[in-house]
């Protein structure tokens, strides 16, 4: 089996699941295309984009296919994840070279499909899952390394912004019993990996419902000036609780959460408080936007204002100094205007975050926007609107990385940098990629001791120089997490 992956990190961990059931099904893995006898993409359907390179993809498969020589069996094609979700009829009637069709909650049934499809049949399961989690599958690890791993702790959501189909690719909200996650964590751990994103659509909102005496816990309050279209649920173990026992597992191993909702960072600040008590949770936070009109917003249906949530970007920066901030935003959606555009502009420049995703409006069929909204923005307009916020993001962040200019920073070691050998590059606590000579260095913990930094090593580098995406810097000795935080 070849497998490939488009789209967020849920589907990277989504891939991981996929081939740890395949695994166990007697499948082996190819990473030459050319010797697949199963092909399978794992697809996004966030934007019309990323359902075009899957299109486009398809059709180099096709020339693949007919090509197989006639002595070999003949080569299986599946559509996974969100896009087989969406749209599952429409992929098996205009690509008849797509043999089976696996929506985000049929995993478990891909060695069906694939039987069926040996016959000669095109095999198909869309069926959403109120319960699935894939708790007991621990995913068989494939990021970059053996460094850094994704562990998913929920999947689906119930927000139902408008624009968003993830509701309906991914279902409603379930979480992953704890035990579960914690297991997968130990098991992270023991193999060397040295930092774990926890993964979910809306991590904050996280309830494990597994264990029978949490079941009665009251519902906690939103962050101030935010509302929900849904009645907060009552009930489970919340997300600090899973934040504060992942932390506790290994010391010298970052944990990092994406993506959760600025509504569920209740005022009682729990999760932040953890932020900032525990050296190995990174201080860095996630904070989609989406946009700086409150007018937008409530298109959106988002559930805040602009100042509700400036109120809270305050209220994160207090309770942790030196916080790296990350967000979403989208240029051109329904109804905006030039001045709505403007205000998310000022956003961007008031707020001056890290990173940025950003992209322009995508209408997609079965959102609350395809149904009542108008997709009013020209493209051209979309375009030009995206570019200007993309600059805007670019000053701001490479003002903000330059103020760790002369700061010793923490860095894990990832690999040797893309473009020059003789570096390495790795990524600081606030996740800012940081590029360093590949030099022998001291360690910290045994002064005599020189060596090279590998991947998953500590390395504290003093900044030399930022932009808007990188830090440059010289390494100064190998470290560990504890002792790095024991000096500060």
């Amino acid at each position: 089996v070849y497998l490939e992956t488009y789209g967020c990190q849920m589907n990277v961990n989504d891939t991981d699941i996929a081939w740890a059931i395949l695994q166990k099904n007697g499948y082996a893995r190819t990473k030459e295309l050319d010797e697949a006898d199963v092909v399978l993409l794992v697809t996004c359907s966030v934007r019309e984009k990323a359902e075009q390179a899957i299109w486009n993809r398809l059709r180099h498969l096709k020339a693949l296919k007919a090509r197989r020589q006639r002595d070999r069996a003949p080569l299986r094609i599946g559509i996974l994840g969100c896009m087989a979700e969406r749209l599952k009829e429409e992929i098996l009637h205009r690509e008849k070279l797509v043999d089976i069709v696996a929506g985000p909650d049929a995993y478990r049934d891909l060695p069906r499909l694939l039987a069926v499809a040996e016959s000669g049949q095109q095999a198909a399961n869309v069926l959403l899952s109120l319960d699935e989690t894939y708790a007991d599958i621990l995913p068989v690890q494939t990021s970059a390394g053996g460094t850094t791993a994704f562990v998913s702790i929920m999947r689906g959501c119930d927000n139902m912004c408008t624009y968003c189909i993830v509701p309906f690719t991914r279902g409603r909200e379930r979480s992953r019993p704890i035990a579960s996650i914690l297991q997968e964590v130990r098991m992270l751990s023991d193999q060397g990996v040295k930092e774990v994103t926890l993964l979910g659509q809306n991590v904050n909102s996280y309830r494990d419902l597994s264990e029978v005496q949490f079941q009665s816990v009251a519902a906690p309050g939103l962050s101030h000036g935010f509302s929900t279209v849904y009645k907060a649920k009552a009930g489970g173990l919340r997300f600090a609780h899973l934040l504060d026992q992942v932390s506790r597992i290994d010391p010298e191993m970052r944990i990092r959460f994406t993506s959760p909702h600025p509504k569920d960072f209740p005022d009682e600040a729990s999760v932040l408080q953890l932020i900032q008590e525990r050296h190995n949770i990174c201080k860095q936070l996630h904070l989609p936007a989406q946009s700086g009109s409150t007018r937008v917003l409530e298109a959106m249906r988002r559930g805040y204002t602009r100042e509700a949530y400036l109120e809270l970007v305050h209220h994160v920066r207090d309770f942790i100094p030196g916080v790296s901030l990350s967000s979403d935003f989208i240029a051109g959606f329904c109804g905006e205007t030039e001045e709505d555009h403007q205000q998310t502009v000022s956003l961007l420049r008031q707020v001056h975050y890290n990173i940025g995703f950003l992209f322009a409006y995508s209408m997609r069929q079965k959102t609350q926007a395809y149904h009542r909204l108008q997709d009013d923005v020209p493209a051209d307009v979309k375009q030009r609107r995206l570019e200007e916020l993309i600059a805007a993001f670019r000053e701001e962040a490479a003002r903000a990385n330059a103020a760790l200019v002369g700061q010793d920073q923490v860095v894990l070691v990832e690999g040797p940098s893309k473009r020059c050998a003789s570096e390495l590059c790795g990524r600081n606590d606030g996740n800012i990629k940081v590029i360093f000579p590949d030099a022998e260095l001291e360690d910290a913990a045994d002064c005599g001791a020189l060596g090279r930094a590998q991947p998953g090593d500590y390395v504290v580098v003093k900044v030399t120089s930022a932009s808007s995406q990188t830090l440059r810097g010289v390494p100064l000795c190998r470290t560990t997490l504890s002792r790095a935080a024991a000096c500060h």
